[in-house]
């Protein structure tokens, strides 16, 4: 044999045997490179001593090739590397272990484009790369078009740079936190930000990202919107920041910046933002506002507005500056905190003039500035465990904007004793008028004053300050008179007491009637007395068989009460008194007239009340029922109620009320009407407006009349409602997949819409020869015109005055990752319009948006 051949085989089988021997042996730990094999793998049994390592590298792979002079491993289709807490998964994958460095390819198609990305995963967190090269011993690595999700968005980078665990930097990254994109429903993002530069920083529990120069593009087109740099916090805990401002012009106000603010959170509980309202006519705003929570107990926050609004032109003569200040404290309990003991804040307490003269929009788009009265309440509940009482503590402040007036309770306490039986039933159960005696009371101390906005908590305010202390029993008892009747009794007894009393008197080189306050104590008893009977009534009118109405039925509830209270107008009592007037007349008048505890009642009252209930409903032929019928309330209620007081010297018969309430059209159509009318017979004197009401009876005039009609209408309620699923196959994707098209391309969906129409008509006479009229209509709906279009409005027309009230006219678009929003109030004492663009993702929420607002100057201040 030739010596070089012999040499060769020799070389051959020194190779194999030296490979035999090592793939019997166990790897060192920590000390070798162990390569593990599935059972598609070919298996490869070379393993080459090198430097330590701090894992086992484990890999896996359909076909896994080993060089061992290079000390190269080759893992190609399904390839996968894991070595401490990171996983490779690639189309392929190579190891140079003399380097220590990893390289992954994602799988590519024909032209070498890449169709599968390299899937990595380190410490929970993935990430996708088309190319990934990663240094095993020093941990830094190197990958091209990676893409990272953090928090709500997801960064694509051309390039990005691991220098360890914690620090990545990324040349022309694009960050987007389009949800289709993110979930690659779209392979195109609708808007992202370009930065050259980009650094990540990872922390514990949060991230950051650092840029350089970011542009905002929209469908890949720039925008000018250029930003010289970002820092965009990724965290589960909340972060202090700059709160980016909106901007625009306004015709009254000039150019503005709102919402230019800062952020800080304090601790676990507490949080603060400072924003300022800025306008170049001067006019500026301040706006500090402070949350807090703490979980299973309460939560609330304190809020405030203090500014100066300058409007017109100084030196000219509709040049205005007004201050103004708003303050408010929300407070909540949780019920389970504890439910003997509960506290609650209701604060909303500004200047006279704030609504009138805000620089804020919200204020009329949300029509505060037509109120005319507002209320703060602080309130404190305890109650007992084994005491039937309930002790309430409030303070109130209510400020009318009209009168300029605020009446103020403080401190204002009701102790409410639960209702109970005066007397034990002996067999368990109650029965006959003295088991069944219940008996309601509890006592009200309040401390009362109305005053200018000027004088709170001044000597002129305390002056003015009224305490009154009431008490009220209630006693009633019932049962049942010969199966049908139920008999009840009643009796009233009202106790005041007050600090504060009046004397009036006729002035009369001042000409005017005179109210002087006098501290003293001074109070009343008052009671009454009831009785009364009721029972039900039923009537049944039966048609024709064949006849589209079967059945009409009427159920009666009439009922009698005769009441009796004394004459506490007389002169024992000493509750009320006399003074002369300016025509010599002696004129009567109550002590405890316009005091806190109210007046006592005069003129004895011996009445015997009236109430006839009316329920009417017809049956009738339905072909939509299973039953065959239907049921159509005409009347759900009709009551006429009046009275007639024996003790009365002159007009013993009261005015006569009918109330009615019905509903139509399967409940949907609600009819409210109400009807007063005065059996007297009022008559006028010539030239004179204002009638007087005669003892002649019978004329029943019209005294006021009320009709309220409301019809809520939708897409729902007319079954238009299309199951286009059944009727077209094709469903559109990506943005599209709430259309279905047919066979021309035509895309369908449904397009759900409300209308509520509300009418009202009253009329009121009392005496007058003319009376008063108010009739509107309004309106108020919403239509989708597509999935992602919304136009919703309001409006009231005044059919008296032939003018529209407060209408406002707005829609909603839903770009994907944007919301757009536009409300309008088109005439009016403030016209005005808001425009918003903004992100949708609360990262963004506050950055990246554009609002622009404006209105026409209001009327004057108060």
């Amino acid at each position: 044999m030739d010596k070089t051949v012999f040499k060769n085989i020799l070389q051959i089988l020194i190779i194999l045997i030296f490979n035999s021997f090592l793939a019997q042996q166990t790897p060192k730990k920590l000390t070798d490179t162990k390569v593990i094999n599935d059972t598609i793998s070919k298996k490869d049994t070379i393993i080459v001593k090198k430097e330590a390592l701090d894992d086992v590298l484990e890999t896996k792979a359909d076909d896994q090739r080993r060089d061992v002079p290079k000390r190269m491993i080759y893992l190609n289709k399904n390839a996968q590397v894991k070595y401490q807490d990171m996983q490779i998964d690639a189309d392929y994958i190579s190891i140079d272990e003399q380097k220590s460095l990893i390289f992954a390819r994602g799988k590519q198609d024909s032209l070498g484009k890449i169709i599968e990305p390299v899937i990595t995963v380190q410490a929970g967190k993935k990430y996708e790369t088309n190319e990934f090269n990663y240094n095993y011993k020093t941990r830094q690595a190197i990958a091209y078009n990676a893409r990272t999700e953090e928090s709500e968005g997801v960064i694509v980078a051309q390039k990005t740079k691991k220098y360890n665990d914690s620090v990545f930097f990324m040349r022309r990254g694009e960050y987007t936190t389009d949800d289709y994109f993110i979930k690659k429903k779209d392979t195109v993002a609708d808007y992202y930000l370009l930065a050259s530069h980009i650094k990540l920083v990872k922390g514990k529990n949060s991230s950051q990202v650092i840029t350089g120069p970011v542009q905002m593009y929209i469908e890949e087109v720039p925008t000018p919107l250029i930003m010289p740099f970002a820092i965009l916090p990724f965290s589960s805990k909340r972060s202090a920041g700059i709160l980016i401002p909106s901007f625009g012009e306004r015709e009254d106000v000039g150019f503005f910046l709102n919402g230019l603010g800062y952020y800080q959170p304090i601790g676990e509980h507490f949080d603060i933002k400072i924003l300022a309202d800025i306008y170049t006519k001067g006019s500026w705003n301040l706006r500090p506002e402070t949350n807090y929570i703490k979980k299973y107990r309460y939560s609330g926050n304190f809020s405030a507005d203090i500014g100066n609004t300058v409007r017109g032109i100084k030196g000219l003569d509709n040049y205005t500056k007004t201050g103004t200040y708003r303050i408010a404290w929300r407070h909540t309990q949780d019920t389970k905190a504890n439910p003997f003991l509960t506290f609650s804040a209701s604060v909303d307490v500004t200047s006279q003039t704030f609504y009138n003269n805000t620089v804020n929009n919200n204020y009329i788009l949300d029509q505060s500035v037509l109120r005319t009265q507002q209320n703060s309440t602080l309130s404190l509940t305890k109650r007992f465990l084994k005491l039937p009482v309930t002790i309430t503590g409030t303070a109130s402040y209510s400020q009318n904007f009209a009168t300029g007036l605020a009446d103020l309770r403080l401190p204002q306490m009701n102790v409410a004793i639960n209702q109970f039986y005066l007397f034990k039933s002996k067999t368990g159960v109650r029965q006959g008028l003295i088991e069944n005696i219940t008996v309601n009371t509890g006592f009200n101390l309040t401390n009362y004053v109305s005053t200018a906005e000027g004088e709170l908590f001044t000597k002129a305010m305390w002056d003015k300050l009224q305490t009154g202390l009431k008490n009220n029993i209630a006693l009633g008892t019932n049962t049942t008179i010969a199966k049908y009747f139920t008999f009840s009794l009643g009796a009233t007894i009202d106790n005041a007491l007050t600090t504060k009393t009046l004397t009036k008197y006729y002035d009369p080189l001042a000409n005017v009637v005179v109210d002087q306050v006098n501290k003293k104590v001074a109070g009343y008893s008052i009671f009454s007395t009831t009785a009364s009977i009721q029972t039900t009534l039923y009537g049944m009118l039966k048609f024709k068989k064949g006849s589209a109405v079967e059945a009409l039925r009427h159920m009666i509830t009439p009922s009698i009460g005769f009441t009796y209270s004394p004459d506490f107008g007389s002169s024992q009592y000493g509750y009320f008194k006399n003074y002369y007037d300016a025509n010599g007349s002696l004129t009567p008048y109550s002590i405890f007239d316009n005091g806190i505890v109210g007046t006592p009642t005069s003129g004895m009252v011996g009445a015997l009340g009236f109430n006839i209930g009316n329920n009417i409903e017809m049956k009738v032929k339905s072909k939509k029922d299973s039953t065959g019928t239907r049921k159509i309330k005409i009347f759900e209620s009709l009551n006429l109620s009046g009275n007639y007081n024996f003790a009365a010297k002159t007009h013993p018969w009261s005015v006569i009320s009918i109330n009615g309430q019905s509903s139509f059209f399967d409940s949907k159509l609600s009819v409210n009407t109400s009807l007063t009318l005065d059996p007297y017979k009022t008559v006028f004197a010539p030239g004179e407006d204002v009638g007087i009401r005669t003892e002649k009876f019978g004329a029943f005039s019209l005294q006021g009349f009320n009709i309220q009609v409301s019809y809520p209408l939708s897409s729902e309620l007319f079954g238009e409602k299309t199951d286009y699923a059944k009727e077209y196959k094709a469903k559109g994707e990506v943005r599209n997949e709430n259309y279905y098209f047919d066979d021309d391309n035509y895309a369908h969906f449904n397009q759900a819409w409300t209308l509520n129409i509300n009418a009202n008509y009253a009329y009121s006479r009392n005496l007058s020869r003319f009376g008063t009229k108010i009739a509107s209509v309004g309106l108020d709906g919403s239509l989708k015109l597509t999935p992602y279009w919304n136009i919703n409005g309001s409006t009231h027309y005044d059919m008296i005055t032939k003018q529209l009230a407060y209408t406002r006219i707005g829609f909603a678009r839903d770009q994907r990752s944007f919301t757009i929003n536009f409300n309008w109030v088109p005439f009016g004492q403030y016209k005005v319009y808001d425009f918003f663009i903004g992100i949708k993702a609360n990262i963004l929420s506050d950055a990246l948006k554009y609002k622009d607002r404006s209105f026409t100057q209001p009327n004057a201040p108060f």
